[in-house]
């Protein structure tokens, strides 16, 4: 259903392999060694907040407001079942980005110095944080009618995008912000992949405790908040 829908394609697959290419041969930002480096990471880490954040919240908001998720007050589907079937339909979307846009740059000459420890925390913080963004995403679409439910999503998403180094190193933002990333799911996920497939070091214990705290609380709360009707 998903690759049926032009659009959404375009926000999962087109814009973050326009965006890789566009970054890492246009120079705009100055970047240690080859640019690709740096974006691929970012990219990804992109991919998976546009997926499990954007993309499902206003799907679900508009879901919710059509009527169709009322069907189900009358099948034994729970609340938190159903959010945890919404998360792993996610994450099988997700695979199929991260296999492409990992495709398309290393074609484009990227090279992660990978060994089996880092790609277990690599996919442990993509995990995690899908989870997290995917609780807030349904937080958002479970509570706000449908317009209001895209407004504030696309709203919030640009405001992680902005501030959380996906393809501006997080040394060019102020010391304050540097921070507050750590605390944000989308500067942990960030800079863990950064660690993980830019750098060839650990994922951190920091990023990853922030990253496990909202993959916890996010679907929880949104569990307990969501309204099908």
């Amino acid at each position: 259903m998903t690759l049926k829908r032009g659009e959404t394609v375009l926000l999962t697959l087109g814009i973050p392999v326009l965006l890789l290419v566009f970054f890492s041969k246009i120079k705009i930002i100055s970047l240690p060694g080859k640019p690709i480096a740096f974006i691929a990471p970012g990219i990804i880490a992109l991919c998976v907040m546009s997926t499990s954040m954007v993309s499902l919240s206003i799907a679900t908001g508009f879901e919710r407001s059509y009527g169709v998720l009322r069907r189900l007050h009358v099948t034994p589907l729970s609340r938190r079942q159903f959010i945890g079937a919404k998360i792993a339909a996610v994450f099988l979307v997700e695979i199929l980005q991260v296999v492409v846009v990992s495709a398309v740059a290393v074609a484009l000459g990227w090279r992660p110095q990978l060994t089996a420890v880092l790609t277990a925390e690599a996919l442990a913080a993509a995990a995690l944080g899908s989870m997290g963004f995917a609780g807030i995403g349904l937080l958002l679409a479970g509570r706000l009618r449908a317009e209001m439910n895209l407004a504030a999503t696309n709203g919030l998403y640009l405001l992680l995008l902005l501030v959380s180094g996906f393809v501006v190193p997080a040394g060019s933002l102020p010391s304050f912000w540097r921070h507050v990333m750590v605390v944000l799911p989308s500067g942990a996920l960030t800079d863990g992949l950064h660690r993980c497939l830019g750098h060839g070091t650990a994922l951190g214990v920091a990023n990853f405790i922030s990253l496990a705290a909202w993959a916890i609380a996010s679907p929880l709360l949104a569990a307990r908040s969501f309204r099908l009707d």
